[in-house]
This record gives C-alpha cells, sequence and structure tokens, in this order.
C-alpha cells in the first residue's frame, strides 16, 4: 500500500502556493506509506531557475565548477546554465556510483527514506512554487527500504512516474529492457515501468501511446500517474483494485489515492470528482 498525490495547476495566481498545496496532500497519504516519501515538483525559480538545466544527486555532494548546489539533507539539487545532458554527464563523471534521482529544464525531484512529513520539512517543500508537483508515500513490499527504492522515478528528462500496487510480469520486462541497453538504478517494480514509458517516449510516441501499451504488456495491480513538462496523466489497471480519486476546477486538476488528501485544495466544494475507470488513460496538457 502506498498513496499517490498530483496536483497540476491552470491557474497561474496558484503557482506561488503548489509547495503549500502538494505538502498538504503529501502528509495525508503518511499513513499509506511511512518507509520513504518524494515529490517532483514543476517550474520552481530557486530549484529550477529559468535557462538551466537541474539534476538531483542523493548521497554524495558534486564538487563541479560554475554550478549551483542545493543541499536539502541527502538530496542537493544541481543547477548550471548548461544543457541537461551536459550536466548529467559532468556529474557522472565525477560521481559514478551517485544516484541521479531526476533531471530536466523545469523538473526538480526530492525524496528519501523517511516519514513523509519530516521529509518535506527537509526539503522545505511548504515554499515551493510551480505549475505541477507530484507525490509519493512508499510503504515497500517487493524491494528495500533505500533512497533508491523511493518514487518518483524521473528516468527521462522532465518526467516521472509513481505507482502504487504491483506489477507481476517485472522481472520479465526488466530482462527486455536491459538486453536493449537500459540501466536500472534499483531492483524496485515501478523503476521498470519509468523506464519502459521513458524508452517509449525516447522513441517519439506520446504519453498516451506509452501508457496503452504499458496497459498491454505489463500485468498486475495499479493505478500510475506520470508527468512531464507538458503533461499531466493517471492509469489504473483493468480491474482497478487500488484506490485512485480526480477532481477537477477551472483552476486546477489534482489527483490522490484517497479524497482526504483534496480536501484542502482550494475550491474543493465545487470541484468535478470522480473515480477514474479501468485501464482509461486520462491526461492533461499545459
Amino acid at each position: 500500500m502506498c498513496g499517490i498525490v498530483g496536483l497540476h495547476l491552470r491557474d497561474p495566481a496558484l503557482y506561488p502556493r503548489l509547495g503549500e498545496l502538494l505538502t498538504g496532500m503529501l502528509c495525508e497519504m503518511s499513513e499509506r506509506g511511512a518507509d520513504s516519501a518524494g515529490v517532483a515538483v514543476y517550474g520552481d525559480p530557486v530549484w529550477s531557475p529559468p535557462g538551466h538545466a537541474t539534476v538531483t544527486v542523493i548521497g554524495a555532494v558534486p564538487d563541479l565548477p560554475d554550478v549551483t548546489v542545493i543541499s536539502l539533507g541527502e538530496t542537493h539539487v544541481v543547477h548550471a546554465p548548461v544543457p541537461v545532458d551536459a550536466l548529467v554527464a559532468a556529474i557522472r563523471a565525477q560521481l559514478p556510483d551517485a544516484l541521479i534521482a531526476g533531471f530536466g529544464e523545469e523538473l526538480t525531484v526530492l525524496k528519501g527514506v523517511g516519514h513523509p512529513r519530516e521529509l518535506a520539512a527537509t526539503f522545505g517543500l511548504a515554499k515551493a512554487q510551480g505549475w505541477q508537483g507530484v507525490g509519493h508515500t512508499r510503504m515497500a513490499t517487493e524491494s528495500a527500504v533505500t533512497p533508491e527504492g523511493a518514487h518518483p522515478y524521473a528516468v527521462g528528462p522532465d518526467q516521472c512516474l509513481v505507482h502504487n500496487g504491483s506489477f507481476a510480469n517485472h522481472a520479465t520486462i526488466r530482462r527486455h529492457l536491459t538486453a536493449r541497453g537500459v540501466v536500472f538504478d534499483s531492483e524496485n517494480d515501478t523503476e521498470v515501468g519509468a523506464r519502459y514509458v521513458a524508452s517509449a517516449l525516447a522513441d517519439g510516441r506520446d504519453i498516451e501511446s506509452a501508457l496503452k501499451s504499458l496497459c498491454a504488456e505489463f500485468d498486475g495491480f495499479y493505478t500510475l500517474l506520470v508527468s512531464n513538462r507538458d503533461s499531466f496523466a493517471v492509469v489504473r489497471d483493468a480491474i482497478a483494485c487500488k484506490p485512485a480519486v480526480i477532481a477537477e476546477t477551472d483552476a486546477w486538476v489534482a489527483m490522490a489515492s484517497e479524497y482526504r488528501a483534496l480536501v484542502g485544495l482550494p475550491g474543493i466544494e465545487q470541484a468535478r470528482i470522480y473515480e477514474p475507470e479501468p485501464e482509461r488513460i486520462y491526461a492533461w496538457t499545459r
């Protein structure tokens, strides 16, 4: 059992409140998973300044010229006015064994082991700004409680995926992806889904097409929330036994594993609230 939350802001007047709102949503899901937690934030001007590449490194601290490093506990946000690939390559060259938890031009990923409320405080999440945020609280079942096992999984540029449930055939799909040259950071089944989606997007497919293929190839019970710099998408398996609720207003779209994570959002009383149908892909674009 894990908890998922996501918030896609349509009204720019709410951008300064993204972190505040996302913190409340994440902490409401603490009872669904207190082993570890993480968030992905899009558009924060401090963590991901315009014109800069941003890379999140967990554990080791990069020591590179002409970069800014923001240390938030064991999570280090690194940005520089260079191409994303160049910054990732420089960090990997200096710290080949470091965990790169996310990278892009608009994305900042913060995750680690610990209680969601404590991690949110360490990250200073409530002060974050931006247009979109995704969060996850984990109760580990099939792999170790480590930073590598925490969600979100952000394995493509400005992409992330969070997951409640389990993939029954992840080992088989992992072998297929490994044969294609894909490298994994963990034994977590969710990473297999994230790498699968990232591979499809790299091949030029859109998010809806990638998720349709995932539903056809992955067995198991799951609710997924997938995002990139332009979109925000939700899908459930064919049985839809993992809980999910979506709420929409003119100002925002939000989803969560449980309704209580949404009650603090402005205008929730007027929101259209519904449960996503099995294997139907719900997607919103900025």
